[in-house]
């Protein structure tokens, strides 16, 4: 490990930072097991040309978090491999065959899908090393990004926060940023309890009509690999422009740190519901408290993908883990924010305290 790297450990972790290579399929990429104190540790495989080292170790934090938050059996990790995810298939299976060679013997990691990876991703993974989460039903598997998994956790986590914050989900003014599978799936949910979509936004593009989106023609249109630029519904907008769309609810559900002390002024909202993981800064948070904004953090609201994963590997069925996600982040959402307004302090600080006290705990079980 480098110098540099070294600034990345704590108390917690990370476990281990391990980059893996392949000449001869040209594979490049990072895993990191942050700690395992609960168990093997579950967290996504990321597909992207521009991630980082850093970016991954942060990533896998807060998988640890998430996972002890939702009381899994599991610690935390991430991965991430680089490269374009829309690249041709046959290279994509490829790389992804051989970064599941590569991670063979880190026996103690767990993959499942991320951004630019999908269940099948996932069942090469499994057929190369025998162990992943997010498997088509195929194979046994409970499709997290097929159900939305993540989504529907996001749904009930704006459900709990009416009761702290000035929201009614019907007729709530929705935007969200990111509208891949977590995105999508935020959107139906939500909408199905009466909240409107007026602006989204892909990596290449975004859209508004205030008068609503018809959100089921949207991820139609998504499905044939077009732009959502393109989409007839909506103005086109500059994507830089989203944050500052007038919503009672804005979920980041794409890259981390898109919310910073740079813009966080622009956002005009009741709530933010962190379907990406590490989508705000901890400056950004702070300033959305001090405006009276709602933020529900990360892993705290978009866990139900994880508790998903967790089901399936321990051999329940998918309305298991529906009605599992619903407790589990009913329960902790209401339990972050109810803390956070008692001990007057920011929901991720409330957040926070109860994650580390479950990982030290856990790591207080353990002989090393």
């Amino acid at each position: 490990m480098t110098h540099d790297l070294f600034r990345l450990c704590d108390a917690f972790g990370p476990s281990k930072i391990v980059h893996v290579s392949s000449l001869k399929a040209d594979l490049k990429g990072v895993v990191v097991i942050d700690n395992v104190a609960a168990g093997s540790a579950i967290g996504g495989t990321r597909m992207a040309p521009d991630v980082s080292t850093e970016e991954c170790a942060r990533l896998a934090r807060a998988m640890t978090l998430k996972n002890a938050s939702a009381g899994l059996p599991h610690g935390g990790a991430k991965s991430v491999i680089f490269g374009d995810p829309g690249m041709e298939q046959g290279r994509k299976e490829e790389l992804i065959r051989a970064f599941a060679c590569a991670i063979r013997d880190l026996v103690e990691y767990i993959p499942g899908p991320d951004m630019g990876t999908n269940e099948t991703a996932m069942a090469w993974v499994k057929d190369e090393i025998g162990r992943s989460v997010g498997l088509p039903r195929e194979v046994g598997g409970i499709p997290l990004d097929e159900i939305g998994a993540t989504g529907f956790g996001l749904r009930i986590a704006a459900e709990v926060a009416q009761e702290f914050c000035d929201l009614e989900l019907r007729g709530a003014r929705l935007v969200v940023q990111g509208f891949g599978a977590v995105g999508q799936h935020a959107a139906r949910f939500l909408s199905r309890r009466g909240a409107i979509l007026v602006a989204a936004a892909d990596s290449r593009g975004a859209i508004r009509d205030d008068a609503g989106i018809d959100v089921e023609a949207l991820v139609a249109h998504k499905e044939t690999g077009a732009s959502i630029s393109e989409f007839p519904g909506g103005k086109t907008i500059d994507i830089e422009t989203l944050i500052s769309v007038p919503c009672d609810i804005w979920i980041p559900a794409a890259r981390p740190d898109v919310i910073t002390k740079d813009n966080v002024d622009q956002l005009d909202c009741k709530l933010l519901l962190q379907g990406a993981n590490i989508p705000a800064t901890r400056e950004a948070e702070l300033a959305l408290h001090q405006r009276g904004m709602l933020s529900i953090p990360d892993f705290i609201a978009n866990a139900g993908g994880v508790i998903c994963a967790s089901v399936e590997y321990h051999g329940g069925s998918q309305s298991a883990a529906m009605a599992t996600i619903e407790e589990k982040i009913a329960l902790n959402v209401r339990d972050v924010l109810a803390s956070a307004r008692d001990k007057q302090v920011t929901p991720r600080e409330a957040a926070m305290s109860l994650a580390e006290q479950r990982v030290r705990r856990a790591m207080e079980l353990r002989r090393w």
